[in-house]
């Protein structure tokens, strides 16, 4: 809004102001937090309202969970409506690429929002079917997938290498669209301790602010030796929007969590990182900056497939955060843990950077 303001109203200062992607995305960071955070208590509050008895907890969970029963779920809308203002207010909106990610953010949201509608309502964990919600993510990242590769091509960068790339052709949208679809996923079975899930997306976040400003810029790209994709750099202001948001809901999501983020957010924020790795076409480099989210989705994964085959458990209970409660780790302690790790696995995706 203010880009279009600037740039049609005729304020050369504000123009030569807003032109710079830098500013922009220090502008979307403090939005989003200080809307996420005037939002927050009134959010909550209705919430819980609405809700009564709040998000429903596994019966053959961990049992200290039981003590979570009447916290509100849902969170994610108010991560979505403060991020959405400040996208909306910092950002160009004539670039594909913007609409590309609040397509696949907006619309995975949704698919959260009725899962967590339904486990409301019907007061289980058991919502939308496993394979409803996957088709209806398929279609999405699918029509995502198809923007992008019209705009930047059908090409598999690897990292190491300099600029050396698969050409997948028609195959790519497939590809990208798993891409978003798993990682999207991966969030959200990730998102079952308090500030678990939202720390590490904040950290890939900040990661993948400075991949996209480097692959939108022609010299760093060149001088790198990544892949330079025009218009990339914008999303550097979608990722501080997601930053600012998610620091915002931190506050109340810390432990103990006065609202959670439900499938609303997580579907949304996974689904958003996955769509801009996709464009910044650093999809291999998006499983080691969000190693961790690939973690908890190997541990249901292997877990599922050796008790259908052998009748045992791989771990004492899947995803692996509860793997480490079983074993007698407190809930702060898995969570800071983990965020230590995804912050060594982000440092470690940007290293790739330079390691050609």
């Amino acid at each position: 809004m203010f880009y279009w303001i600037a740039e049609h109203l005729g304020f050369p200062s504000l123009l030569n102001l807003i032109r710079y992607q830098t500013f922009r995305t220090g502008a979307a960071v403090a939005s989003a937090l200080v809307i996420g955070l005037i939002i927050g208590p009134r959010f909550i509050g209705w919430l819980r309202l609405r809700q009564g008895k709040g998000q429903p907890i596994r019966a053959d969970g961990p049992q200290t969970h039981l003590a979570k029963r009447g916290t509100p779920t849902m969170g994610g809308l108010m991560i979505l409506t403060s991020m959405g203002l400040s996208i909306f207010a910092w950002m160009d909106l004539s670039n594909p690429y913007v609409w590309a990610c609040l397509f696949v953010t907006l619309g995975f949201g949704a698919i959260g929002f009725m899962d967590d509608y339904d486990k409301v309502k019907k007061a289980s964990t058991a919502g939308v079917s496993g394979r409803v919600r996957l088709l209806l993510e398929f279609a999405i990242a699918g029509i995502a997938a198809a923007v992008i590769m019209h705009s930047n091509g059908p090409h598999l960068y690897l990292p190491f290498t300099t600029r050396v790339y698969l050409d997948l052709g028609y195959a790519y949208p497939l590809f990208a669209a798993f891409t978003i679809v798993a990682f999207g996923n991966a969030v959200n079975l990730t998102d079952g301790l308090d500030g678990l899930a939202t720390m590490p997306v904040i950290i890939a976040s900040v990661a993948f602010m400075v991949i996209v400003y480097l692959v939108g810029n022609v010299k760093f790209a060149t001088y790198l030796g990544i892949p330079h994709v025009p218009g990339a750099g914008e999303l550097a202001i979608f990722c501080g929007a997601v930053v600012g948001a998610g620091l915002a809901f931190l506050w109340f999501n810390a432990p103990p969590a006065a609202v959670f983020m439900g499938d609303t957010g997580s579907l949304a924020l996974g689904g958003a990182l996955g769509t801009i790795a996709v464009v910044a076409h650093h999809e291999i480099v998006l499983g080691i900056i969000g190693g961790l989210f690939v973690v908890e989705a190997m541990s249901v994964i292997i877990q599922v497939f050796f008790y259908k085959r052998t009748g045992k458990r791989v771990f004492r209970m899947a995803p692996i955060h509860h793997h480490f409660e079983q074993l007698g780790w407190s809930e702060p302690t898995v969570v800071i843990r983990f965020w230590i790790i995804a912050l060594v696995l982000a440092l470690a995706g940007l290293s790739t950077l330079k390691l050609r």
